[in-house]
């Protein structure tokens, strides 16, 4: 029996989740279970920051307009996938589906075709470097200054406060900040 690799379909854009939904379903219907394994549509969780400093947790898409399906390529899957509403088709020359590498496949947190956590929350901030914010909390809570640099990493900013009479950088959470 041949080995199930992961493979990249095209859809259209916003119809990631209901293309997933119909391969589920007609794997389903079909009992196809042993053929096609896995149908993914890969997210990452996103911490953002709006403009009045408050944080949410998100979900985004990585690539929107794809869907990553582990399953045993032959004539009939290729057919099934292919003809789901809403696919354009299989990513590779041609029409000829090409499989993914495991290194291609670490970034999702698929190894081997299965799922790990090595996903890490990505933060988004509507911060940059010029924007005038006000210092919400901390020791320098109702000060003014201008952002010099953002660090998304650490989830600070380096804003430059007047500081007996001249300029000073000072690093600051982006919980404890807000536009002017």
């Amino acid at each position: 029996m041949a080995e199930a690799n992961w493979y990249v379909v095209h859809t259209y854009s916003g119809y990631e989740n209901k293309v997933k939904a119909n391969i589920e379903k007609t794997i389903s219907n079909r009992q196809l279970e042993d053929l096609i394994l896995d149908v993914c549509v890969p997210v990452e969780d996103v911490t953002e920051v709006t403009a009045t400093g408050k944080i949410k947790q998100t979900q985004r898409k990585i690539f929107p307009g794809y869907v990553l399906i582990n399953m045993i390529m032959n004539d009939e899957t290729w057919y099934i996938v292919r003809n789901t509403r809403g696919v354009t088709g299989f990513v590779g020359p041609g029409s000829k589906p090409v499989p993914l590498t495991a290194d291609e496949l670490r970034p999702f947190g698929l190894v081997g075709g299965v799922e790990t956590d090595e996903q890490q929350t990505k933060v988004l901030v509507d911060f940059e470097p010029g924007d005038m914010v006000v210092v919400t909390a901390g020791a320098w809570e109702d000060t003014t200054g201008v952002i010099t640099s953002v660090n998304a990493q650490k989830q600070t900013v380096t804003i430059n406060v007047e500081l007996f009479g001249r300029e000073t950088p000072v690093e600051i959470n982006f919980a404890e900040i807000k536009k002017k």
